[in-house]
Formats: C-alpha cells, structure tokens, sequence
C-alpha cells in the first residue's frame, strides 16, 4: 500500500464516517424500521458527532505524547477537553475527579459500561496503525477502558482490528474473522457478530435478521426515545446501558446485506434504529478504509462537504487544536502515522515474554488483566495493579501482574503509604524476587491483601510504590478506596 492509497483511505474512512453519522442523528435512541435512501436532513450539511469529536482530542494527545499515549494521558485530555457529561462520559469524568484511574473510572458505578460510546472512536488506532491490528487493538484497549468495561470494551477492539486489518483485506468474511479473534469467543459481541452471520448464511431478510438480533440480545438504546407514534413491536427491552453488542450486530446487517454498496449499506445500518447514528457512522468508516473514496458516492459526498463541526470538545484555548476540514485531519495523521509505523518492528517485544512470538491468544489474555487494574511501566517493569472494585472491606485482595523487562532476574520491593489505617497483609515494606525473562517467563503474580485497620472513613487514599532494588526510579499506584455505606449515611 503505498503513501497515496493510505491517505485516500485515511480521507474515505473519516468520510464515510461523517456521512453515516449525519444520516443516522435523525435516527438515534429510537426503535423502528425505517426504509432510507438518503439523507433526512438534506440541508444542513454534515452534522457535529460526539462519535469523531474524541477521536480529535486523541489526535492532540497522540501528537502531545506519540506511541507512549495511553489511558492515563486520554484520560487527563478528558477531563480536560471533553465537555460531554451524558451516560457512559459523564459516569467517566465523575470517577477520574474521584481519583480512580482507568480500567475503574470506566466501570465502577457505571451502568453504562457495556454500551456503545468507545467502538464510535476507534477509526484513529486504526488509521495509525493500518495493516496492524496487533498493535491497533492495543491502543484501542487503552481508549475503551477510560468509560467502558466488558462488552464496551470488546466492541472497540473488534472495530480496531477490523478497521486495521481493512488497509489490506477487503474480503468481508475475512475481516469479521480478524475483528473476533482479538475478543472473548463468548462475549456477547461476538455472539452477535455470529448470529447475524448465520442470519445472513440462511438468506434471512435484512429487517427479520434486525428483529431476531433485538429478541436473542435485547438492547435499550432505542428505548430511550421509543416508537414514538409509531407501531409497536413485541421485541424485550435489554437491561439499561447493555447496548454494544445488538449495535455491532446492526453494523453487520448493514455491511453483510449492503453487499459493498456504501448507500446501501449505511441505510440499512441506520434504518435499524437504535444508536443509528453510531452504526452507520461505524459501517461508512469501515466501508471507506475497504473501498477508498472513489467507492462513496457523490450523492454522499457533496451534501456533507468536507467540513468538521463537533458538539462536545472545550477547544476555546490554544493548548489543543481540532482540524476543521477532513483535508486537515487526515494529513495531520498522515504526518503522525510514521511515528507509529516505527513501532511495527516492536510487535513481537510486548508478547514474546510469554510465548516467543506475537499471538491473539496473548492479547487475550493481556486483556482480561488490563481490564482488571491500573498499569504502569518504566524501563524496568511492566505492572498492572488489579482487584475487583475500588471500595473498602476489612480485607481488600489485590494482584500484582509484573513483567520483568530486563533479562536477569530483580528484587522488587513493594511499599504502602497511607495515613487512613490500611496495611499490606506482609507488611507495608514486602520485598519479592522477580524471575528473568532468559531460562524463565519473566512474569511473576504477587497476590496480597490490604486491611483496613480502622473504619468509618468514606474514603480510603494511599500509594503503593514498586521499586527494583539497587536501581533507579520507582511506580507509584494510587490506591482509592470507596466506602459507600459511608457515603449514604453522609447522604442521609
């Protein structure tokens, strides 16, 4: 794929999906079957989606901080730049000012956590890392977990890795293959994806498939605004904020029975209803990454232009700055992509510790405990700090996953800083030896606990420090404990 082809795809991706989103707006949060053929709105040109509005402000924090962005750093731009305090964000935004950091600002006491606001801003791993998947996925895992947690999370990394993979496969069969292989094979997006391929196997029609997808996983989305005034259908409301999977399973009606057609197939998507304009947005990028821009047609071209118009970005200072066309977007990833392709040559080192060699089933596992708790990395030590929910008990278990990045082996020591009475169950000065990576696997799991010595606090703070003895530099976990029992006496 050559530079010129990668920008035209980079163009139809951002395109495609500003023409899905605009068709599907009119549509969002409702339920129905609707027949389109184009644009309900045809005179207001491209409307503003919170669905790119992110994926701008990760721009910024991508050209900020390069390959070393991760949930942290979004999280901070977040805070910073993300006006939006709906469902899943604001659920976020009020966990981040709590000091809980990501996986637990995106699922602790959010109901939200399953639903579809991270697989809508997935097109940017993609379009760093095209062909790639396996490093796509990755970014995209750090995006996901800011606000989302579970199915909200494998959503992204499904659309990441199609839209990854999508630079140099065009077979859509292929793709969906891709797109699974980096998510539980018993999620219920995967699950969805393969409901809908057997829908489609067994020459089903389009708005039969849409109805056995809402009756096998039941979906809110289109609930929150409903039939309106029109005709009721007997489908099950799923469970509030429970919305990814039947939506990714909307994205593939529209790509499997559009049949390549990009008209088609976003009016399919969209017609659908639910959160239409995210699957039809989702659908047009994908389609445009496959087909370059000569495969959208103008009637979806010219009426949305090439503007950019957001909804729910603070840019009213200098410190970030949202491209206002889609010419300006893609040459500032253009220019940002070859930072990135430098980290193709590193696939191999974020997995080999285990296995040798890059695998999915590596990912997988990199997964489950990314989503479990806080990571941090120097050039010592990789350690993700895992436990089940921020909130305080009389024993609180904890793991330490820690790769070892050097190849002997290191004595860590691990200490607690707290003045709110909790303690490590060792000891809050512990010391471990960690194996090497030559003649061993270089993962180690501490487990321990914290005890909480005294009580009737609403909230717990400390720091746990990770350090190598004899060597420079230390990791610093914040640790934020919450005692809801406190909280609703204080609110009583």
């Amino acid at each position: 794929m050559g530079i010129d082809q990668y920008r035209d795809k980079v163009r139809a991706c951002f395109i495609g999906k500003n023409a899905g989103g605009t068709l599907g707006a009119p549509l969002e949060c409702k339920r129905g079957v609707w027949e389109l053929n184009g644009y309900i709105n045809k005179s207001s040109g491209v409307l503003p989606n919170d669905d790119l509005d992110l994926q701008l402000v990760w721009l910024n924090a991508c050209e900020a901080h390069g390959r070393n962005v991760n949930a942290e750093i979004l999280a901070d731009y977040w805070i910073a730049y993300i006006t939006g305090d709906w469902s899943e964000y604001g659920a976020c935004k009020n966990n981040l000012r709590a000091g809980l950091l990501p996986p637990f600002s995106g699922k602790y006491c959010n109901h939200n956590k399953n639903s579809c606001g991270a697989f809508i801003r997935s097109e940017i791993w993609a379009c760093l890392m095209p062909g790639n998947p396996e490093m796509a996925v990755r970014y995209a895992l750090e995006d996901a977990i800011c606000d989302h947690s579970d199915e909200g999370v494998y959503a992204e990394i499904f659309c990441a890795a199609v839209e990854s993979a999508a630079f140099n496969e065009s077979r859509t069969e292929e793709l969906i293959k891709i797109g699974l292989s980096y998510i539980p094979e018993k999620c219920a997006v995967a699950k969805a994806v393969k409901l809908v391929c057997k829908y489609f196997e067994q020459n089903m029609d389009w708005k039969e498939a849409r109805r056995r997808l809402l009756t096998e996983i039941p979906c809110s989305f289109g609930m929150y605004d409903g039939y309106e005034e029109r005709e009721k259908e007997n489908l099950p409301v799923g469970e509030l904020g429970f919305d990814a999977p039947a939506n990714i399973g909307i994205i593939l009606i529209g790509w499997l029975w559009g049949n390549g057609d990009f008209g088609k197939s976003i009016c399919i998507s969209a017609g659908c209803g639910e959160d239409a304009d995210c699957t039809a947005a989702t659908l047009g990028s994908i389609l445009g990454i496959i087909g370059g821009s000569d495969s959208i047609p103008d009637e979806w071209k010219k009426p949305i232009g090439d503007e950019i118009r957001t909804i729910s970005v603070n840019s009213t200072n200098d410190v970030i700055k949202i491209p206002k066309t889609v010419t300006e977007l893609v040459e500032r990833i253009n220019k940002l992509q070859l930072t990135f392709e430098k980290q193709k040559s590193e696939n191999l080192k974020m997995a080999q510790y285990k296995t040798g060699i890059f695998s999915r089933s590596c990912f997988l596992e990199d997964l489950e405990i990314r989503m479990s708790g806080i990571k941090k990395e120097n050039t010592l030590l990789e350690v993700v700090l895992s436990y089940d929910e921020p909130e305080i008990a009389d024993t609180k278990r904890i793991k330490l996953h820690i790769r070892n990045k050097l190849k002997m082996q290191q004595w860590i020591r691990i200490r607690l800083y707290t003045n709110d009475g909790l303690e490590l169950m060792h000891g809050n000065n512990c010391e471990y030896c960690i194996d090497q990576f030559h003649g061993g696997t270089a993962v180690s799991t501490i487990e321990t606990e914290i005890i909480c010595r005294k009580n009737g606090y609403a909230r717990y703070e400390g720091a746990l420090e990770i350090t190598s003895i004899g060597r420079t530099g230390a990791l610093y976990f914040p640790i934020v404990l919450i005692n809801r029992k406190e909280f609703e006496k204080d609110e009583i």
